[in-house]
């Protein structure tokens, strides 16, 4: 099992794109893949490296990475959000988190966490956010513990399916209403 000395979190380079690619790849089919069928779990295949590329230069975003005997195992993307009219506040939104199965329990996604936060607080944020899909429990917990708690939900209608979802499982009308 990896310990947490086996980990090393540090700021991404541009020759670990190719390894924040792969990681964004984990991050998109175990997460969105099997939760979001309106996600194209094959845009950090196709769009990733230069996603990444400008993320580095862009000092209002951070990426971080998990390395582990030289290979990127895992990987952290936040942004800044300026004030605005709306919202007059600077805050901070931590964009996706990953680490390889194989080094998870090793308190690094943790380490990310704080090291984002850390960031954000650096560059005058006064929030942070971060959203987790409701059918993962255990992100949600996770983000909790991180000090996180809920702020909004956000509620989907899928268009075209209404009848589908009044129908339910069995294909019986439930009453509505």
């Amino acid at each position: 099992m990896t310990t947490e000395e086996d980990l090393t979190v540090r700021r991404a380079r541009p020759d670990d794109i190719p390894g924040l690619v792969a990681s964004s790849a984990g991050l998109f089919a175990e997460d969105a893949g099997t939760r979001d069928p309106s996600v194209d779990v094959g845009w950090p295949r196709e769009h990733g490296a230069a996603s990444f590329t400008a993320a580095l230069a862009d000092s209002a975003r951070l990426v971080l990475v998990v390395a582990y005997d030289g290979e990127v195992v895992g990987h952290l993307s936040g942004s800044l959000a300026e004030p605005s009219a709306v919202r007059p506040v600077k805050s901070a939104t931590l964009n996706g988190l990953y680490v390889r199965p194989a080094h998870r329990r090793a308190r690094v996604g943790a380490r990310l966490v704080e090291e984002f936060l850390a960031w954000a607080g650096a560059q005058g944020a006064v929030q942070a956010e971060v959203a987790a899909y409701a059918a993962n429990p255990e992100a949600i917990r996770f983000y909790e513990r991180q000090g996180f708690g809920a702020h909004a939900v956000t509620l989907r209608h899928v268009l075209g399916r209404k009848a589908e979802v009044e129908a339910g499982p069995n294909g019986q009308t439930d009453a509505v209403t």
